[in-house]
């Protein structure tokens, strides 16, 4: 459900389907079943997701 809201959703959705703890901390899982311009822009915006990726990209 999240990558269908995190790559497809509207404003509306995200808001009313996405935990942000829980995103936090499904992001190193989440990351890699995005593409690479969705993670780009969710790393971008949030900089807590990118946070210690760099270490394992």
């Amino acid at each position: 459900m999240y990558h269908i809201v995190l790559t497809d959703g509207q404003r509306e959705d995200i808001i009313a389907y996405i935990n942000r703890q829980l995103l936090v901390s499904q992001w190193p899982v989440i990351r890699k079943l995005v593409g690479r311009v969705i993670r780009d822009v969710w790393e971008s915006a949030f900089p807590e997701l990118a946070e210690g990726q760099a270490s394992s990209a």
